[in-house]
């Protein structure tokens, strides 16, 4: 499978769940009271390298899976039987390629419209000879709707997704009830949604909407609500960086409930 020249490569995207830094796409609608779609990711510029393009033509075939809405049929996907977990906005990559390393009893199913940070995955995954991944270049609420059926995921892993800082770029938020109720019914009972943030207000609105659903309970023992990090979850680059300057990282972990 082979990119352009990455020189000649036009915008790209990156997906909402990007580093927290990250400012709203240029040419967005400043003020959006309800948006007309959830969208998974916000459109973004970036740039393959050569190292990336390398991994898309050495890698691409036998890890990237095309978006085509119909069923995914996971077994023959992974070439296994094997609890599947649903990651949306991988970034580069870094902690994606972690956690399936800790997890080799897992298949995980990534969802990122960046191509470099795809390219960095599949650069990843050759070189650390990882197995259980594999990719969808694509919104993950399409893939949602159209190619996992209700019950099929066994967790679902949002990372640090864009918390759009301003008051009235809050609607454009991943973590909203609609896409919650979504995500939730995707899950088989005892399956868990973990979403993590370094910002705090975005962090406290994860933790209401996650509380107003239903279908989903809190794992945190703990009276805030917030649950310890768990084991496979890596600190990254990034996060360490804001650690050292005394920023904070929240995690929530919620369980789909036994059904009726």
């Amino acid at each position: 499978m082979s990119l352009p020249d990455p020189s000649s490569l036009p915008e790209s995207s990156e997906p909402a769940a990007a580093a927290a830094d990250a400012q709203p796409a240029s040419g967005a609608p400043a003020d959006v009271a309800h948006p007309r779609a959830i969208r998974s990711f916000v459109r973004r510029a970036g740039r393959v390298t050569t190292g990336q393009a390398k991994a898309y033509e050495q890698w691409g075939d036998q890890f990237l899976v095309p978006y085509v809405p119909e069923a995914l049929n996971l077994p023959a996907t992974f070439g296994r039987e094997a609890p599947t977990v649903l990651e949306i906005g991988f970034g580069m990559g870094e902690a994606t390629a972690h956690i399936a390393g800790v997890m080799p009893e897992t298949n995980f199913l990534c969802c990122e419209v960046h191509e470099p940070g795809v390219g960095a995955l599949l650069k990843r995954i050759g070189e650390q000879g990882l197995t259980n991944i594999r990719i969808c270049a694509h919104d993950a609420v399409e893939v949602l709707d159209n190619m996992l059926p209700h019950g099929s995921l066994n967790g679902i892993h949002i990372f640090f997704p864009d918390p759009w800082h301003k008051k009235r770029h809050h609607k454009r938020r991943l973590i909203q009830p609609p896409l919650v109720r979504k995500l939730a019914e995707h899950l088989v009972p005892g399956g868990y949604i973990h979403c993590a943030t370094d910002w705090q207000p975005y962090a406290e609105q994860m933790l209401e909407v996650l509380q107003g659903e239903i279908l989903l309970g809190n794992s945190s023992p703990h009276a805030h609500g917030y649950a310890d990090k768990p084991h496979y979850r890596p600190l990254t680059k990034f996060e360490n960086r804001g650690l050292r300057l005394g920023h904070g990282v929240w995690d929530l972990v919620f369980v789909r409930k036994p059904l009726d």
